[in-house]
């Protein structure tokens, strides 16, 4: 992970990342350790399998535990904007309407929270860059990473 890139994340990603950090330092980090004393206990390391699985489990652990650390040492966590009118931000969810009358929902997130089976999109995509400081009613229009150009029209903005 690129140490000098600011991560822009909303309130509850952060605080899922901090609940995951403190469930991987803790909880799972014991269960390893569990899993290492019964397969020592099973005799000859080198052909043990549980033991080789445990070790593997630690080591993927700790890496992830290393990079949730370095995600929040570099993030911001981004505040509601409290200015006249609600504006497309991040933490916000977009209602939006193509040509045909066929509406559409996304909540605009940090890179690292981006789920499109929640409909969470990341500002730094192309529909977020888009939406980003936009007011109901506004026009939008974006390219697809796939080539195709999407046109909405904002009809909710909640928070």
């Amino acid at each position: 992970m690129d140490n000098s890139k600011e991560i822009t994340l909303t309130a509850e990603g952060r605080q899922k990342l901090v609940d995951e950090l403190a469930y991987r330092e803790g909880e799972l980090r014991d269960e390893i350790v569990e899993r290492l004393k019964e397969a020592r206990s099973f005799g000859d390391l080198s052909e043990n399998s549980e033991y080789d699985a445990a070790k593997e489990e630690q080591s993927q652990n700790e890496s992830k535990i290393a990079e949730i650390r370095q995600t929040l040492s570099v993030a911001r966590v981004v505040a509601d904007a409290q200015h006249g009118g609600i504006r497309v931000s991040i933490g916000t969810t977009v209602e939006l309407e193509d040509d045909r009358g066929k509406k559409t929902k996304f909540t605009i997130v940090g890179t690292t929270e981006t789920n499109s089976l929640e409909h969470k999109i990341s500002n730094e995509s192309p529909a977020g860059q888009a939406l980003i400081g936009c007011g109901k009613g506004d026009q939008v229009e974006f390219t697809t990473p796939a080539g195709k150009t999407k046109s909405y029209t904002i009809v909710n903005i909640t928070r």
